[in-house]
């Protein structure tokens, strides 16, 4: 049978013990150009089928690159393209495993046609069920496309992903820059959600499977929670640096599953649990600490183009499946280089669009600074957050007070700029004079942050939104 193959391991290693049931195992390739028969096919090089993850339903397709290279053809496609027709009637995810060769070189438009149909039925489940791929070998040419269709991508830490090999970069080769690295596709730029170890890897994807709805009609994904929803996060407010350990403090049990950790580091985003709802979270960041509590990076508390992307696109997965958002500001502007500048009215604009556009359940914490045009980017109450909470040592206004003295009293002196910059620190810049306008609903001391959110999610439970009638936006 074609699933006691690599790839069909690959797949019991993921799914529970004996769950797995094979679809289109006969399956071999028409095509016998080149003396190649069909008998040297075997299930046309990828095991497709169903199976359960901790009790759920999902289908799985596997590449077998033993098969061909697990290169993609006609009936490759057309078992691929079955599979997802058969988790959109029942609403259940499609994971793909990916090793393979591309695309199947004696086959020519038929193998052309296969990558475009597969590209159809990945945009017509985008959106209504979760798409996860795994790389564990080679991701070339138009398969790298399967990756960018789904909503989580995972890497093998020695696996393959490019569209252009490094060799045929102008001015590069492997050698130089491997653009075809996990590391290089994780850090900088942006196509990978999370990169483990072969053995490590089918744990990460059950987690991140349990933590999304099977589909989009299936409202969030709730578990049993059985830590005190009422609990002190005593040491949070040491904590605004470094969010993603913030968000650990804040989680059911401290489990943050982060994604995209080393891309557009100045954002952190993730999944926790707030009594055992899935939430997405998205989060200013400053610092970085490696395993040890080394600090191993620190920077201005602004927006770069890539945290910009990297949030808009997370915020964007959360609306689509119904998870709740929960965002932690500390932001007092965008990064200033020449580069930054030729994109980041875009990538800004995307945010704010993708805030304002999101129908689900919204829940804001100003734990720093909320300043200018990135604070209100940064899911503010103006754009349509549901809940605005802010630390009671939070700074919200349109810049740094001392800044703004400078800019008022200028030629005045440096006494009345130090007194302008007092008044306007308590007058424009306090989180009360934020509060007394209606753009702050509740101030907490940082300890008991965990309860007020966690209020704010239930009360907020049974939301509902419209939106006025379009096709979609165009930003």
């Amino acid at each position: 049978m074609s699933n006691s193959s690599l790839a069909g391991k690959r797949i019991e290693s993921l799914l529970d013990e004996n769950s797995f049931v094979e679809i289109g195992a006969k399956v071999t390739a028409r095509s016998t150009d080149f003396n190649m028969e069909p008998k040297d096919a075997v299930a046309d090089g990828v095991v497709t089928g169903y199976g359960l993850i901790d009790g759920r339903l999902v289908y799985v397709y596997s590449q077998d690159s033993s098969v061909l290279g697990g290169s993609v053809g006609e009936m490759h496609a057309k078992k691929i393209i079955g599979l997802y027709n058969l988790a959109l009637k029942v609403g259940a995810p499609v994971i793909g495993l990916i090793d393979s060769a591309g695309l199947r070189l004696n086959e020519s438009t038929d193998a052309l046609s296969a990558f475009g149909r597969i590209y159809k039925a990945q945009a017509m489940a985008s959106g209504v069920i979760p798409q996860i791929t795994v790389i564990f070998g080679k991701c070339g040419g138009g398969l790298s496309l399967f990756t960018g269709m789904t909503d989580l991508t995972f890497m093998e830490g020695n696996a393959k992903l490019f569209v252009n090999s490094p060799n045929a970069l102008a001015g590069n080769y492997e050698e130089k820059n491997d653009t075809s690295s996990s590391e290089f596709q994780t850090d900088e730029a942006g196509n990978v959600d999370v990169v483990a170890s072969e053995s490590e890897i089918y744990a990460e994807v059950r987690s991140y499977v349990s933590l999304l709805p099977s589909n989009n009609d299936e409202f969030g994904a709730v578990s049993d929670c059985t830590d005190d929803l009422n609990r002190a996060v005593s040491e949070i407010s040491g904590c605004t640096g470094d969010t993603s350990i913030a968000l650990s403090m804040i989680a059911d049990d401290n489990s943050y599953y982060e994604v995209k950790a080393g891309f557009g580091r100045e954002i952190t985003t993730g999944f926790i649990r707030l009594n055992g709802q899935t939430v997405g979270c998205i989060a200013n960041r400053c610092e970085g600490y490696d395993d040890e509590g080394e600090k191993v990076w620190d920077n201005d508390s602004v927006f770069s183009v890539d945290a910009l992307a990297k949030a808009a696109g997370f915020v964007n997965l959360c609306d689509s499946f119904d998870i709740p958002i929960l965002t932690l500001t500390n932001v007092t502007g965008f990064e200033a280089d020449v580069n930054s500048e030729k994109k980041l009215a875009r990538a800004a604009s995307k945010l704010t669009y993708a805030f304002a556009n999101a129908t689900v359940a919204k829940v804001n914490v100003i734990i720093g600074k909320a300043f200018g045009t990135a604070g209100i980017v940064m899911n503010s109450k103006p754009l349509g957050c549901d809940v605005t909470i802010a630390w009671d040592n939070a700074k919200i206004g349109m810049m740094d007070a001392d800044l703004a003295a400078k800019v008022i009293f200028d030629g005045k002196g440096s006494d009345a700029v130090d007194k302008g910059a007092k008044e306007y620190d308590k007058l424009q810049n306090s989180v009360d004079a934020a509060a007394r306008r209606g753009y702050v609903d509740q101030v907490i001391a940082a300890e008991d942050t965990r309860k007020y959110v966690i209020g704010a999610f239930e009360m907020l439970y049974t939301k509902r939104e419209d939106r006025p009638a379009k096709k979609h936006g165009t930003v």
